[in-house]
C-alpha cells in the first residue's frame, strides 16, 4: 500500500513539473504565477508616469516634486493566495544575469480607480531622491532557456508590480509593469 502511495505521489510531482516547464512564458518581460497545477499569467499594463508638485511650491517657491507610475484600475485581475506555495517564472532576454539587477518586484498604493508607485522625489532643500519604489524580496533561480523561477521571501496581501529590464539596452522608453495581487 506504501509502495502504491509512493509511486502515486512521484508520478504526480512528475506531471506537476511537467505542466511547470510548459508555464514558461513566450516573450520577454511576461511573467505567471503558478500555484499547484495552476498557471496565471500575470496582467500586462502600460504605465503612466505622472509628476506632482505640493501646493507649497507653487505658493512659497519651497516643496517637493514626486514622479509616480500609475496604472489605471485598483486591482490586477492575476492573484495568488499568501497561504498558498505560489511562485513566478518571469522570462527575461536570457538567464545570465543576475536576477537582482534586471528584475523588479515592487509594492503598489491602491485605491479604487488607481495603483500608484513613487519613483523619484525632488525637495527644494534635499535634492533629488531617485528610486524610491518599495521592492519586494525574492529569491531566484534559473528556469528553462531564458526564464527565471521566482519565490517571494515573505508574500503578503497587496498589489505588486514587476519590470523587467533588458542589461542590453540602453533606451527603454515605454514602462510595460506586469501587475498581480495577493489576498
Amino acid at each position: 500500500m506504501k509502495k502504491k502511495a509512493l509511486i502515486t505521489f512521484l508520478l504526480m510531482c512528475f506531471i506537476g513539473m511537467a505542466n511547470a516547464q510548459d508555464a514558461e512564458p513566450e516573450f520577454v518581460g511576461e511573467a505567471v504565477i503558478v500555484n499547484g497545477d495552476k498557471t496565471i499569467p500575470l496582467d500586462k499594463e502600460y504605465s503612466q508616469v505622472k509628476t506632482k508638485a505640493g501646493a507649497s511650491l507653487y505658493i512659497v517657491g519651497i516643496g517637493s516634486v514626486k514622479s509616480k507610475i500609475n496604472i489605471k484600475g485598483g486591482s490586477a485581475s492575476a492573484r495568488a493566495n499568501k497561504d498558498d506555495d505560489f511562485y513566478l517564472i518571469v522570462k527575461a532576454v536570457d538567464n545570465s544575469s543576475d536576477p537582482m539587477s534586471i528584475i523588479n518586484i515592487f509594492e503598489f498604493e491602491a485605491s479604487k480607480k488607481v495603483r500608484k508607485a513613487e519613483l523619484s522625489s525632488t525637495n527644494t532643500f534635499g535634492g533629488v531622491n531617485n528610486d524610491k519604489l518599495a521592492y519586494i524580496e525574492y529569491t531566484a533561480k534559473k528556469y528553462g532557456e531564458t526564464s527565471y523561477l521566482i519565490k517571494l521571501k515573505k508574500p503578503y496581501a497587496g498589489e505588486f508590480g514587476l519590470m523587467v529590464r533588458n542589461p542590453n539596452t540602453k533606451d527603454e522608453k515605454q514602462v510595460v509593469v506586469a501587475c498581480f495581487g495577493i489576498d
